[in-house]
């Protein structure tokens, strides 16, 4: 899912924010949105928004949203960090009573992409 690049589409308040790109992740009951959005200025950052999909006792449907904005004087340093992050967790599969590298999530079918892989490096 793209976003729309028509200025009437700028967030409220006439911040004149503009979406540039949308990727959506669902995940089981959440859904992660990757949107990458431009100032005024041209200036380009990325919100990740975690959605996830609540159900009261009266069996209304309701979404509980949080948000990252990340901007781009940090992109390197939060890739960085991920991939840092990431690989640990693969080193600690296994070791010190930590689940192995098996899946335990959601099966690869329930997991599906709404675009393609976000690069921190198309960003800057």
């Amino acid at each position: 899912m793209e976003g729309d690049h028509n200025p009437s589409n700028w967030n409220r308040n006439d911040r004149r924010e503009e979406d540039v790109h949308t990727i959506a992740v669902k995940a089981g009951k959440r859904t992660y949105f990757f949107d990458i959005r431009a100032t005024r200025a041209k200036d380009l950052y990325l919100t990740i928004t975690e959605s996830k999909r609540q159900t009261n006792a009266s069996g209304e449907v309701s979404y509980s949203k949080h948000k990252l904005f990340l901007y781009k004087e940090d992109f390197e340093k939060f890739s960085d960090g991920l991939r840092d992050s990431l690989e640990k967790i693969g080193e600690l599969q296994g070791t010190d009573g930590f689940q192995s590298g098996e899946h335990h999530g959601p099966s690869n079918s329930e997991v599906s992409t709404d675009g393609g892989d976000v690069s921190f490096d198309d960003l800057s």
